[in-house]
C-alpha cells in the first residue's frame, strides 16, 4: 500500500470514529419549544386571558382604545401585531374576532396588511416548532400509507396549501400544523400561508371596519335597558354582539370557489399524467 493510500485510509477511519463518538443531536430538547407553547396556551386558557380579546370586550372599550390609537398609532400597531402573533402561534381561539377588531380599530387599509403579516409570522413559528419536534420523527416512523400521503402532498404542496387556506371549512390551527407533519418545505409554507390568507383576512378586516354602527346601536340598546331596569331585575341587561350575520353563505361560497381555483393546477397535472400513460 502506498503512503498516499495509507494516509487516506487513516483519515477515513478518523472521520468514522468522530461520527461514532459524536453525541446524537436533538433528543428531548427538540420537544421543549412545542411543550413550551402548549404550556403557555394552557395557562392563558385556564386563566381566561384570551377572553379579553373578544369582540364584546373590545367594543365595550371602543372609545378608550380609539383615543389611545389616535395618539399612539405606531405603538398600538406593534401591540396588535404582537398579540396576533401570539394568538396564532399558541393556537388560541378568537382569531376571526381579533381580525374584525383590527378592522374596527385601525380601518381595513391598515389592519388588513398588518394582520396578514402577523398571522403569517405566528403560523410560521408554530410550523417550524412542530416540524422540528414532530416532522422528522413522523417521517422516520411513517408507514407506507403515510409516506405516500406525504409524497403526494409535497408534490403539489403550494396548491394544496392554498386550498386549505382559502376554504373556511378547515380550522386555522389545523392548517398551521398539518403541513409540518406532511413535509412541506419552509418557503412553500410561508408563501402559501401569506397569499392564501389574503382574501379572508381582507374580507374580515373590511367587515370589521363597518362594525362601528353595530356597536353604537348595541351600546344604546344596552343603556336603554339599564335605564328601564327595575331594582329587582339586576343582571337582565347584557352587552352582546352577534357576528354570525357577517359570515354569509355567499361569502363562504366565494372562498370555496377560490379554493377550487387553487386546485386547478393539480387537476390539470393529474389529467396530463393519465393522458400520457394512456397514449404510452
Amino acid at each position: 500500500m502506498s503512503e498516499t493510500q495509507s494516509r487516506s485510509s487513516k483519515k477515513e477511519l478518523e472521520k468514522g470514529s468522530e461520527k461514532g463518538s459524536a453525541k446524537p443531536t436533538g433528543g428531548i430538547s427538540r420537544y421543549l419549544p412545542l411543550l413550551g407553547l402548549g404550556a403557555v396556551a394552557a395557562l392563558v386558557v385556564s386563566q381566561g386571558w384570551h377572553k379579553y380579546l373578544s369582540l364584546e370586550v373590545i367594543a365595550q372599550n371602543h372609545d378608550a382604545l380609539t383615543s389611545y390609537i389616535s395618539a399612539n398609532l405606531f405603538l398600538a400597531l406593534l401591540a396588535y401585531t404582537a398579540i396576533y402573533i401570539g394568538v396564532v402561534a399558541l393556537s388560541l381561539p378568537g382569531g376571526a374576532a381579533l381580525t374584525l377588531a383590527g378592522g374596527l380599530l385601525f380601518g381595513w387599509k391598515i389592519a388588513g396588511p398588518t394582520t396578514i403579516i402577523a398571522a403569517t409570522i405566528g403560523a410560521t413559528i408554530l410550523f417550524v416548532i412542530a416540524k422540528t419536534a414532530l416532522g422528522e420523527t413522523l417521517a422516520a416512523r411513517a408507514g407506507p400509507w403515510l409516506s405516500k400521503l406525504r409524497d403526494g402532498f409535497k408534490e403539489n404542496a403550494l396548491s394544496y396549501l392554498l386550498f386549505l387556506r382559502l376554504v373556511p371549512a378547515f380550522p386555522f390551527w389545523l392548517v398551521n400544523l398539518a403541513p409540518a407533519l406532511l413535509g412541506v418545505p419552509f418557503g412553500t409554507y410561508v408563501a402559501g400561508t401569506f397569499f392564501g390568507i389574503i382574501p379572508g383576512t381582507m374580507a374580515f378586516s373590511f367587515l370589521g371596519a363597518g362594525f362601528g354602527s353595530v356597536i353604537e346601536a348595541q351600546k344604546q340598546s344596552y343603556a336603554d335597558c339599564l335605564a328601564a331596569q327595575s331594582p329587582n331585575a339586576a343582571g337582565e341587561c347584557q352587552f352582546t354582539l352577534d357576528t354570525s350575520a357577517l359570515v354569509t353563505t355567499e361569502l363562504l361560497l366565494a372562498f370555496a370557489a377560490l379554493g377550487v381555483v387553487a386546485l386547478i393546477p393539480v387537476l390539470i397535472k393529474k389529467f396530463s399524467n393519465r393522458s400520457s400513460a394512456t397514449q404510452a
